[in-house]
């Protein structure tokens, strides 16, 4: 198990590092214990080593997908912590991110008299960064995204030590094109793209929208969509509310972009529930075009329908690509850092392609 020291500040990955696994980082600073997310796999349950977390002060969320909270059923198998979440995932979230206690989307506070800051991640909604300690101390990017549509970003702060989203390794293309090729795809036959909500289905909606795509939302991404609008102050970018707010006003019902033209958003984003499992069946069966734009698991329906070639897979950006990695070390100028969500080979590929890292990276 990886364990970098620096005096008074210690990091222990109990999940997220060497392979694309959940999020769940332990920071021990000046005597007080941190998890920093505490999430799941989403395709099978599984959870961080728990066992190895000892006694902890609190729990800080960076944001509300499965992989960095699903883990919370377990919180009292450690002894029921108390969890840190911004108001919009405690809004959008279950128990216990529901009864959580406030982390501010952009703000400072002290948890057991260690200071913590936050800044907006750009990657879901009041998903954030989260520095423990001041500049003596570690900044966790979270998933953090550069490109993003809706959801407001702030350069992070420097730190000793950087916990870093490098889940799409060396990978370094831009947005715009994934969303060129499926706007053209989407005006010329229905289009068919499982997406996750909470995350980036709304910014996929204002994408089309403003390319006057005809779009169609099932009924998950309406209520999040209404739910983000109502308490979105300080969680979104200059002018989103009134982007979202039109490609909402401009969905249709899903039926007419099934049998004409658009795109079609149904969650979930792997099509293993919600519309969109349905609507797979359906467009695989009359050959219509189906894209993922999230990697899905191999032996999911969505891996296997990409497999048999019935269906495509395009990224759409919502994680930092290499020249984001690069511009986020040169801003937080880490002694140690710990490359997370990535495969042991990724990370050592990754490595030749960054600045030069400091030592124990």
């Amino acid at each position: 198990m990886l364990d970098l020291l620096i005096p008074s500040l210690s990091v222990r990955p109990l999940a997220g590092y060497g392979e694309k696994s959940p999020a769940c980082f332990l920071v021990e600073f000046e005597g007080r214990r941190f998890l920093l997310d505490l999430g799941e796999e989403p395709a099978t349950g599984r959870l961080p080593e728990l066992s190895e977390a000892g006694h902890i002060d609190a729990v800080l969320i960076s944001h509300g997908h499965a992989d960095h909270v699903g883990g919370l059923r377990a919180l009292d198998s450690i002894g029921n912590p108390p969890v840190f979440a911004s108001a919009m995932v405690r809004a959008l979230g279950d128990a216990p991110l529901r009864s959580a206690r406030d982390l501010p989307v952009r703000g400072r506070i002290k948890i057991g008299g260690v200071e913590i800051e936050t800044g907006r991640s750009g990657h879901a909604p009041g998903a954030v960064w989260i520095r423990v300690g001041g500049p003596a101390g570690v900044l966790y990017s979270g998933d953090f995204s550069r490109e993003g549509t809706l959801y407001a970003f702030d350069a992070p702060l420097p730190a000793r030590y950087l916990i870093v989203d490098a889940s799409y390794g060396t990978y370094d293309e831009p947005l715009e094109p994934t969303v060129d090729m499926l706007a053209r795809m989407a005006s010329s036959g229905p289009l068919l793209l499982p997406t996750q909500p909470n995350g980036r289905g709304l910014e996929m909606a204002v994408h089309f929208d403003e390319r006057n795509i005809p779009i169609a939302l099932c009924d998950n991404h309406i209520a999040i969509a209404r739910r983000v609008l109502k308490s979105h102050q300080g969680v979104l970018d200059d002018n989103a509310a009134e982007r979202l707010s039109a490609a909402v006003a401009a969905a249709v019902d899903y039926t007419r972009v099934e049998s004409s033209y658009g795109a079609m958003l149904a969650a979930d984003g792997s099509a293993a529930s919600g519309l969109s499992e349905t609507l797979l069946a359906t467009f695989l069966e009359r050959r219509l075009p189906v894209i993922f734009t999230s990697t899905p698991a191999e032996k999911s329906a969505a891996g296997q329908a990409i497999a048999s070639g019935y269906a495509h897979f395009a990224r759409w950006n919502v994680h930092p690509r290499l020249r984001d990695l690069r511009w986020l070390i040169e801003i937080v100028q880490p002694e140690k850092i710990l490359l997370a969500f990535l495969a042991e080979s990724g990370i050592d590929k990754l490595r030749d392609n960054l600045p030069i890292l400091p030592r124990g990276t």
